[in-house]
């Protein structure tokens, strides 16, 4: 038996089907039958008593949903839809030509997938829904709480639930989708705006309008997915759930855990006050970037500080691209022999790829720079203007020293989310204990992890994410599909080092250090090109390619 049309991952649907014909439905890959169409509809049709043997004889689980032609009710959606739930998948559900099934499939989704996607795959399948349009439309505009099922909603199950909203989510999200229009996803996320996180190092720089960084964000979710503006707090993976901050659960197939990481501002005693006022300010903080700007051209002398926490952090760069633009601008203005510029770096080395340390060493001495390593930023006074430092030297003795300042640039420690760190998901370091190469868990196989909750090991980058969320999609659809992976993410990640205003070195990176340029011109140097490439180029590639599933460069 092959004549039946895939609706999802777990559903396929097809005309009348014979007792004769179950051995091979099985032998297929189906665990479950559905049967939609009442007994005595037409005279070659077989009764469902009759169907019922042949499925048990065939190891097949069945089911008799009897729907009458032109009068499907919500009470039939409702069945159909717990059917789905508790049935073992695949499922096979019929009637005499496939377009009742299928109308039930699409209306007990709808709450959860727009009616534009469920027509379009119902078409692709050989089956015309536009007469359930209006219905579809309706039950879309009232979302996943209009019909719920005593005990559990089958609208809270979705074949793909992606946890954040940010770059790796998102871009998951899209992948998916371009491969498999079909798929019910959810993304979980709370806030309304989304933000272009890799400029705000050129807001601090007065490079780029703070509000471009921007968007609300209904305008990035991609189309097709159900938007949950809730938040996690817990990951239950035994269970294949998630809990909401309301209390509530969320059930799924397959999870895609892309929650980000925070910012553990209270990890400097101080620091949470102390921000946006005399001199203290980060760029990674979208409310500060803009202040950065504004203590840069207001400082013309005195001491300017630039912290890096201990790794991992979001784009280990960024606390020194700070310090490069800064000098630049007052380089420009005759103003730099006055300013005493110090780097505080937690780390032992400048930067973490050997390839690039020399030619970031020439720009720390062409800006007259005072290099601290294994120097960590433990407190902060703004009101005093004061900054202490724990160092550490090579027998690893500790010792507290305090220094003055006038412009201090706070790159926070950071950390992943209570969610990640308090879950089964996490590795001992707290992050989620996802495989380096196929990027699914390594204890839950219907679990994949993307972005900067990872504990792979990369660059926690956005370039990092346009090079997973393709790996994440092929190996989810072939987990899905009980097939074997094929996706493999060789650790790469870039980080666009902005050592001047109007110039550029493009690092690009994998793991272990190994170097993936993605042009044939010497890493190392310096180019105009590559500014216009982060400035310009990048938002672009950012909003229009990566976050509407279209892979460009990902290999």
């Amino acid at each position: 038996m092959s004549d039946y049309k895939r609706l999802s991952p777990n559903l396929a649907v097809a005309g009348q089907i014979q007792p004769g014909q179950l051995e091979d439905i099985a032998r297929q890959g189906f665990h479950t039958v559905i049967n939609n169409r009442p007994d005595g509809e037409g005279d070659d049709q077989p009764t469902s008593d009759a169907l019922k043997q042949a499925a048990r004889a065939a190891g097949l689980a069945y089911y008799h949903l009897p729907v009458t032609p032109g009068d499907i009710r919500d009470t039939d959606v409702m069945g159909f839809a717990g059917l789905m739930q508790q049935a073992r998948g695949p499922v096979l559900a019929f009637c005499r030509t496939g377009n009742r099934s299928s109308s039930l499939w699409a209306l007990s989704e709808s709450t959860r997938t727009d009616p534009e996607t469920l027509i379009a795959t119902a078409d692709q399948a050989g089956y015309d829904l536009s007469k359930q349009e209006a219905r579809l439309q309706q039950r879309w505009r009232a979302g996943p709480g209009a019909q719920p099922q005593p005990g559990h909603s089958a609208a809270t199950t979705w074949d793909v639930l992606v946890v954040g909203g940010g770059a790796g989510g998102l871009a998951a999200a899209a992948s998916l989708l371009k491969r498999r229009p079909s798929l019910s996803i959810a993304v979980i996320e709370p806030a309304d705006t989304h933000y272009y996180q890799p400029a705000w190092t050129l807001v601090g720089g007065g490079a780029f309008d703070p509000a471009d960084t921007a968007r609300p964000m209904a305008s990035v979710m991609p189309r097709g997915v159900k938007w949950i503006q809730s938040r996690v707090e817990a990951f239950v993976p035994e269970q294949n759930q998630v809990v909401l901050d309301d209390g509530g659960r969320v059930s799924y197939r397959m999870l895609v855990a892309a929650p980000g990481l925070e910012l553990h501002l209270d990890g400097v005693e101080g620091l949470r006050d102390g921000l946006g006022r005399n001199g203290v300010t980060s760029n990674y903080l979208f409310e500060y970037a803009p202040y950065t700007w504004q203590c840069v051209r207001d400082l013309r002398q005195g001491r300017a500080l630039f912290t890096q926490p201990p790794m991992p952090i979001k784009c280990a760069g960024a606390p020194q691209k700070a310090l490069y633009l800064s000098c630049d601008h007052w380089r420009r203005q005759h103003r730099l022999s006055n300013i005493d510029v110090r780097f505080h770096n937690a780390g032992g080395v400048l930067f973490g790829v050997e390839t690039f340390v020399p030619p970031l060493m020439e720009y720390m001495r062409r800006y007259q720079v005072g290099l601290n390593f294994n120097s960590t930023l433990k407190a902060v006074d703004a009101g005093a203007r004061k900054a202490w430092f724990v160092d550490t030297d090579a027998d690893g003795n500790r010792q507290e020293r305090e220094e003055a300042f006038d412009m201090l640039h706070v790159t926070p420690p950071q950390r992943a989310p209570r969610c990640v760190r308090d879950s089964a998901l996490a590795n001992d370091a707290g992050w989620l204990d996802a495989d380096p190469d196929t990027l699914r868990h390594n204890r839950f196989e219907n679990v994949f992890a993307i972005g900067d909750a990872s504990g792979t090991g990369n660059a926690k980058t956005a370039a990092a994410v346009r090079k997973q969320a393709p790996v994440v999609a092929v190996n989810l659809l072939a987990t899905l599909d009980g097939k074997p992976m094929s996706g493999r993410y060789q650790g790469y990640g870039a980080c666009p080092l902005t050592v001047e205003k109007g110039k550029v070195i493009l690092a690009e990176f994998g793991y272990q250090g190994a170097l993936q340029p993605s042009f044939p011109l010497d890493p190392t140097k310096a180019r105009s090109s590559y500014w216009w490439l982060k400035s310009k180029a990048m938002p672009r590639i950012y909003f229009d390619l990566m976050l509407k599933g279209r892979e460009w460069l990902t290999g």
